[in-house]
């Protein structure tokens, strides 16, 4: 069940999206990120949208990996679908359905599948980084771009690891969970029938062997790094030196050229609503 989900796990395969520096990739999702919510009518999310699938095609990742990376926010989705288009106002909306406080408008549901599309972007643009960047690699970028703040004598080094480690526990995590779920349901436990609150309550002896798990692997990792003499970003040299390629440079022109489309789709067409 839980090995459907994407989210955190790096896809090995030969491509261009691959080969681009992980500075590149972080600064192209944060400029991506910025167009999603400047972006105010569809014209800018379907800019958004096509870029981000023209990325999807060059990182030669299926389609199919992409989309389990939304199952872990169907239910985010699902609520603000609900809540915007039964509580959405507006002066002069046009009501198509109305009953004591719900109602449904048509600029209710325009404003729903705004805010649902922006949402889908977000996550598969997030998704994608991971899939197409190994956790070591993240980590390089993230400590590289945050350089500057070691001269305030910032932790960039430790923040980088803390961020590399989580991500490299995600999917190990959700292994762990599917394996203790598995074993509880050879017990007799069911997950799958009954209301909300009776499936919540199976969940409960899935959590604390889960938390057991997760301190016995970390304290197990905190060994392995002091037998290794591991003593944090302090005189520590790379393996892999960070360089910028043409398909990096093109990539920070792009990113460029979709901010400044959406800006201009913003100002000159309006909003969905």
């Amino acid at each position: 069940m839980l090995k459907d989900v994407s989210f955190g796990q790096y896809y090995p395969v030969e491509s261009f999206v691959h080969r681009l520096d992980p500075r590149t990739k972080l600064l192209f999702v944060i400029a991506y990120i910025a167009a999603i919510f400047l972006s105010k009518n569809f014209y800018g999310l379907a800019a958004c949208a096509a870029v981000l699938f023209a990325a999807i095609g060059f990182a030669k990742i299926p389609l199919r990996k992409i989309v389990r990376s939304m199952k872990g926010v169907l239910f985010l989705v699902v609520f603000t679908a609900v809540i915007n288009i039964f509580f959405y106002r507006s002066e002069g909306a046009r009501i198509l359905w109305e009953w004591k406080i719900f109602r449904i408008t048509a600029e209710g549901l325009i404003f729903s599948g705004f805010l649902i599309a922006r949402l889908f972007l977000l996550v598969i643009c997030a998704s994608l980084l991971t899939l197409t960047t190994t956790p070591v690699s993240l980590t390089d970028g993230v400590e590289s771009l945050l350089t500057p703040l070691k001269w305030v004598r910032f932790p960039v080094h430790e923040l980088a690891l803390i961020m590399s480690i989580a991500l490299r526990f995600i999917p190990i995590l959700m292994d762990e969970t599917d394996r203790i779920m598995n074993a509880q349901k050879a017990r007799g436990a069911d997950f799958e029938t009954g209301g909300p609150i009776r499936r919540i309550r199976a969940i409960i002896p899935v959590i604390i062997p889960l938390l057991l798990s997760a301190f016995r692997r970390a304290d197990e990792l905190g060994d392995a790094m002091d037998a290794r003499c591991y003593t944090g970003g302090k005189n520590r040299t790379k393996y892999k030196k960070l360089r910028f390629a043409a398909g990096d440079f093109a990539m920070f022109v792009l990113a460029a050229a979709l901010i400044a489309g959406v800006v201009l789709m913003r100002i000159y067409l309006g909003a969905p609503v």
